[in-house]
């Protein structure tokens, strides 16, 4: 009689192999490859465990890094968050090879705070990149404020490491303090080595929009000047001949002078603003001013395709700081009229080819595997860029509000992807609170560089989480500001898995029961433009991400509870704040001409230094 072999024992294939020779044992074929498949996954793990994983290599890896920068595109415009009209395949290729985060949010909803704060890791009223009086951005590249230059960048950081650092792109950061040529703003006073883009931003006014910026506001107080001043003087020269004013012909004279110079002001303003601002740098040199539009776009991609190649023994840290999709929303005429949302989605889709193309450039130069990705945009799309019935903003999905509204989550909450092959999880989709903030001390962390200690850093790295090797975010708090002005705060309360939101100050939509600021350019931070809120507005975002259900103490037990400790957190995070000068209230914000980056003699500010792509 054959021993019986218990088929629920531990499987051994040498302990098989023994038994059969010694003992005469037949084993059935079911219980041979039992064994050799348990065998060969033994002998799998044992030769995986000598091999090291991709996250015990990390720590000595010092990968290249590839930030992409969108401009007001809205979450809700990319395929990969939930549109199934706009093509967005490239981007979405980036979700799907690596990590996507679904509640990234931006430290302000507008793009001078944001990218301020997203450069150094820091809410932007640490360093004073925001007003107090409604000037919001930077309003002009002749204005003398700017990032401060005792504020540390990421890129500073990655420079001092030994990393290649580029910007190409959009800037508005400031550009000079004292003179046209101190630079003291400049990227390359930020820790860039490169630097080819706008040293502003792309606007309406570059391209003579009826959506205007400042052309519109700046004619008309130029016109209602004129008319003030011709009133004055005909009714000196009528006072004057007539002899009921007795006054000499100087004053006429004068004021009608400066009449006809504010009618002639008002007319040449628009010419004024496209040779001010809209124009482009390599380095210190301005190369085009005017800019020309339709060249714009291949000038950038050859501009990276450029800095790629020759980096590419890296490591390299490339910031491309997208112009779109941005009013005018520049497009070239392969993509006009192809997307199912007009002009906006043929932008949308340009830039999306525009990702593709640096994606193939990578490849083309065997830097795929050794790049850190990183896809977002500044900050919501705007609502209010409205004509008529034509929507020329972006769509924030499912969340209230849009761009410049300070606590509600269509301004702030933003695309973040990351996609490092072999490194991070493909197609891994992360839901906690993560910010713009926290690339600051994730890649200062990657290159081997250490976070300042003489500063708070309101960032958190990212890397445990991206890895899985953490199930929560470090950030317990956000806070959301609105200028200077807190309008709301988030908390994350992990033991529970949810996160409650709530509202001290928010903007009086217009008109009545719509959902943005429209009539004007963005909703305000102060005024009688916003309410304040006592008892503040409660959300729960974990139920409620739309923003839609106010919660009450008759609705929500654990209300005052979730009061007390947001307001608790704020009155901690406030004493963590100094007071530092406001580099975009109106001293260091309006236009003079003495810093007005000229490539001719002033005014004449007209040139073509580089030829573009044919």
């Amino acid at each position: 009689m054959r021993p019986v072999i218990n088929r629920c024992a531990p499987c051994s294939l040498d302990l098989m192999l023994s038994q059969a020779a010694s003992e005469g044992i037949v084993f059935n074929s079911w219980q041979i490859r039992l064994c050799f498949r348990s065998w060969l996954a033994g002998m799998l793990s044992v030769l995986l465990g000598l091999v090291p994983s991709a996250s015990s290599n990390i720590s000595t890896s010092r990968p290249n890094i590839l930030l992409l920068m969108a401009d007001d595109l809205g979450i809700g415009d990319i395929g990969c968050y939930g549109n199934n009209t706009m093509r967005t395949p490239n981007i979405d290729r980036l979700a799907e090879d690596g990590v996507k985060l679904t509640q990234h949010i931006s430290a302000a909803s507008l793009c001078t705070p944001s990218r301020a704060a997203f450069l150094t890791g820091r809410y932007p009223v640490r360093s004073g990149m925001v007003s107090s009086i409604g000037y919001r951005v930077l309003q002009w590249t002749g204005a003398s404020g700017g990032l401060p230059t005792n504020e540390t960048t990421f890129a500073k950081i990655l420079k001092e490491k030994g990393y290649a650092t580029g910007l190409i792109g959009k800037w508005h950061l400031g550009l000079n303090c004292e003179s046209a040529s101190d630079h003291c703003h400049h990227p390359l006073h930020h820790g860039f080595d490169h630097f080819y883009g706008m040293p502003f931003s792309l606007m309406g006014d570059c391209a003579h929009w009826e959506l205007s910026e400042k052309r519109v506001n700046l004619e008309q107080k130029l016109n209602f000047l004129f008319q003030v001043l011709a009133l004055v003087a005909l009714t000196l020269v009528a006072g004057k001949l007539t002899h009921l004013i007795p006054v000499s012909w100087t004053p006429v004279i004068w004021s009608a002078l400066w009449a006809v110079l504010l009618l002639a002001g008002s007319y040449f303003v628009g010419a004024l603003i496209v040779h001010a601002d809209c124009l482009l740098m390599r380095n210190h040199t301005i190369t085009e001013q005017p800019m020309r539009f339709q060249k714009t776009t291949p000038l950038i991609l050859r501009e990276v395709a450029s800095f790629l190649k020759r980096n590419k023994h890296g490591p390299f840290l490339l910031f491309v700081s997208f112009l779109h999709v941005h009013i005018p929303l520049i497009t070239m005429e392969t993509f006009l009229g192809k997307s199912l949302h007009g002009l906006y989605g043929d932008n949308v889709e340009e830039m999306d080819w525009m990702v593709g193309q640096i994606l193939d450039t990578l490849d083309m130069e065997g830097l795929t595997n050794s790049t850190l990705i990183y896809f977002t945009s500044d900050h919501g799309g705007s609502l209010e860029n409205q004509l008529g019935r034509t929507q020329y903003g972006g769509w924030n999905g499912i969340y209230k509000g849009g761009k410049g509204m300070g606590g509600w989550e269509g301004g702030i909450r933003v695309p973040g992807i990351f996609r490092w092959p072999g490194v991070l999880p493909a197609g891994q989709v992360i839901g906690e609170p993560t910010s713009l903030m926290d690339v600051f001390p994730t890649v200062v962390q990657l290159a081997g560089g250490e976070v300042p200690q003489d500063r708070v850093i309101d960032g958190q790295d990212l890397l445990p989480l991206l890895l899985g090797t953490a199930q929560h975010s470090d950030h317990e708090f956000l806070m959301h500001y609105c200028e200077g002005f807190l309008h709301a705060a988030r908390w994350h309360q992990r033991d529970k898995g949810t996160t409650w939101k709530v509202h001290f100050v928010t903007p009086v939509f217009q008109p009545e029961g719509a959902g943005a600021c429209y009539g004007r350019k963005v909703c305000p931070c102060f005024g009688e433009k916003v309410l304040h809120h006592d008892p503040p507005l409660l959300f729960d975002l974990s139920r409620d991400p739309s923003e839609t259900h106010v919660l009450t103490p008759a609705s929500e037990p654990v209300f005052y509870q979730v009061m007390e400790r947001v307001q608790r957190a704020v009155r901690e995070h406030q004493r963590t704040l100094s007071p530092v000068p406001l580099q975009l209230d109106r001293l260091g914000n309006i236009w003079r001409p003495w810093l007005q980056p000229c490539c001719g003699p002033f005014p004449l500010c007209w040139c073509l230094r580089e030829d573009g792509p044919q």
